[in-house]
């Protein structure tokens, strides 16, 4: 037998005349099925992505999400009045005139549908998410968090995504939807998250020196 021909045994310990096989194929395939290239391997499953406990990171609390929340309203309420009453002025379109401007009578507005009111109102909103949605996006959290050292992580511990921005944007019109309770749950859930943080799936955690 030559030294470049492969060494061909029979299947020990089997009788006389058993097939052969090549000592140098061992680990190949089965009988049956097809060869596979020399050095190939399926690659391995790619691990589950895991989430993070939430004791990994510190979240804000309540009041501190409140503080940050009075400084993005300080922010707003100037730019939502002029824009507001640049929009009426525009429009034609003003509040009743009135001596008396209490609760009653912006209620009996509310109430009444008044288009004046109705109008700023949802111009108003539509500021607020916009100025929420595009600080999200760009900076992972808004003035007031800043100020307040807070920003938005997703439950991997990364920045938010867009389209997990937009759905917290959104979140927040859940919240307003319930009287202010998908805020006021920050308060009272023991990962500190608004209704808005579940729907997104995020967190508001705090900066560390």
């Amino acid at each position: 037998m030559s030294d470049r021909e492969p060494a061909l045994l029979g299947v020990p310990g089997g009788p006389p005349g058993a097939p052969r096989h090549d000592v140098r194929a061992s680990g190949g395939p089965a009988p049956g099925q097809p060869p596979q290239p020399y050095g190939h391997m399926p690659p391995p499953p790619a691990p589950a992505r895991a989430s993070l406990p939430v004791n990994t990171f510190h979240v804000g609390g309540f009041w501190r999400r409140f503080a940050g929340g009075a400084v993005d309203l300080a922010v707003l309420l100037p730019v939502c009045f002029i824009l507001t009453w640049l929009a009426g002025a525009l429009s034609g379109v003003h509040l009743p005139v009135s001596r008396h401007r209490g609760l009653d009578f912006w209620l009996d507005l509310f109430l009444g549908t008044d288009p004046a009111l109705i109008g700023g109102l949802g111009l108003s909103i539509a500021i607020g998410l916009i100025y929420a949605f595009v600080f999200q996006v760009t900076r992972q959290r808004t003035l007031g968090m800043r100020l307040l050292r807070m920003r938005i992580i997703d439950v991997y511990g990364d920045p938010p995504t867009v389209a997990r921005c937009a759905g917290r944007t959104a979140g927040y019109l859940a919240s307003l939807a319930t009287l202010g309770l998908g805020f006021f749950w920050i308060g009272f859930d023991s990962e500190r998250r608004g209704l808005h943080d579940w729907l997104s799936g995020t967190y508001v955690v705090k900066e560390q020196p």
